[in-house]
């Protein structure tokens, strides 16, 4: 399907990004999956090269650009399969915290950083007995003149072991008839004391993220540190998780695409029973499904991008998306990798990794049966 979304200039960045990519990314792929994390140096060349927040104005180190940019490069890194360079993450989902909801000392302090890779940030939300719940959060933080003490632990926190600046979701108000209002989103700073990074963990997928444990033991943070007024943490995170969703329906429908390209010129290179696997009835069968499945939601994402550049509320169609694209793409990838026979069990072939890598896109940013709740409250229901 031909896509009409992109201007000239957007173009000429996915070309700029795509070199930066065979340069930087790939030749140091396998070196980052065994070391579970990215290298900071990486890091900051992204950052020099204009690939971390575009979106930011230019006083504060970005390029002013629309959010097509930033879908840029989760589609290319979709399409290097490099799941762990948490990139949109990083520019996408946690820095726009503090551009929208940071006073002006906050974002003159941290957002030029940001944007060249100086300050890589991470988002605690999880906890070990709290995931998609987030009004069942633990870890609180208690007002000592102007500084917060906070106390709990998190979980599966991405950039945990990396991350220079951590928003913390935590109680400031620990009354549990005030759930939703007493939560608070602080920023922790790397080397404040009681900010413990704990162990890296072992994923199934994503070898090259890094995912981390979290504790705060009277870790001080100053009052300073807060995004926006105390109590408004739950509608802050309600505000983001719009955009959150769209980004893993963007990146989810990329990877589909790959996985459904590569696996098409598999099959016809792949020889069986005196001929390539495409001409059997099945193999054009069963691509063929892959391959609607993939322009539909093609179709759907291009728009969903388009509206919410515009600024439409799409609480449940970026819902939808994140449910739908994720589905679609734990089915496609393993359809495909059927094709590759014992090849794809193997570490080395990359549709391997992809059908790793896809496993957790229905559960992190909210499970799927969250966003089934979601989008049938949106309904009405």
């Amino acid at each position: 399907m031909e896509r009409d979304i992109f201007t000239e200039e957007h173009q000429l960045y996915r070309q700029s990004f795509k070199k930066f990519v065979e340069r930087e990314i790939l030749p140091k792929q396998k070196a980052w999956g065994e070391a579970g994390s990215v290298d900071r140096e990486t890091w900051r060349k992204a950052g020099e090269s204009g690939f971390l927040c575009p979106w930011l104005p230019e006083e504060y180190g970005g390029a002013g650009a629309d959010f097509l940019y930033s879908a840029i490069i989760i589609e290319e890194l979709a399409h290097a399969y490099e799941s762990g360079f948490a990139m949109s993450l990083h520019s996408d989902i946690i820095v726009p915290y503090l551009s929208r909801f940071g006073n002006d000392a906050q974002k003159s302090r941290w957002l030029a950083k940001c944007a060249a890779g100086e300050l890589i940030t991470a988002i605690a939300m999880t906890e070990p007995g709290t995931g998609s719940d987030l009004a069942g959060v633990k870890t609180t933080a208690r007002r000592d003149g102007d500084f917060y003490v906070l106390n709990g632990s998190k979980t599966f926190i991405s950039n945990g072991q990396l991350c220079d600046l951590c928003i913390v979701v935590a109680k400031t108000d620990t009354n549990p008839d005030n759930a939703h209002r007493g939560m608070s989103l602080i920023v922790v700073e790397d080397g404040m004391p009681g900010f413990i990074k704990g162990k890296k963990l072992e994923k199934m997928g994503m070898a090259s993220q890094d995912t981390s444990e979290m504790a705060f033991d009277d870790c001080r943070v100053p009052v300073a540190n807060r995004l926006g007024e105390e109590g408004e943490g739950f509608a802050k995170l309600m505000h983001n998780l719009q955009q959150e969703r769209l980004v893993v329906g963007v990146g989810a429908q990329a990877k589909a695409e790959k996985v459904l390209e590569d696996t098409i010129a598999y099959a016809k290179e792949r020889h069986a029973f005196g001929k390539p696997i495409s001409k059997f009835q099945n193999t054009k069968f069963k691509l063929a499904e892959c391959a609607a499945k993939v322009e539909v939601g093609r179709a759907f994402i291009d728009k969903l991008l388009v509206e919410h550049m515009a600024g439409k509320h799409l609480v449940k169609e970026c819902s939808i998306a994140k449910l739908w694209h994720t589905e679609m793409l734990g089915e496609v990838v393993d359809e495909c990798l059927q094709f590759f026979g014992g090849y794809g069990y193997m570490l080395e072939y990359p549709v391997t990794r992809a059908y790793m890598d896809a496993r957790v896109q229905r559960i992190y940013a909210g499970t799927n049966e969250i966003m089934k709740v979601i989008i049938a409250k949106q309904m009405g229901l």
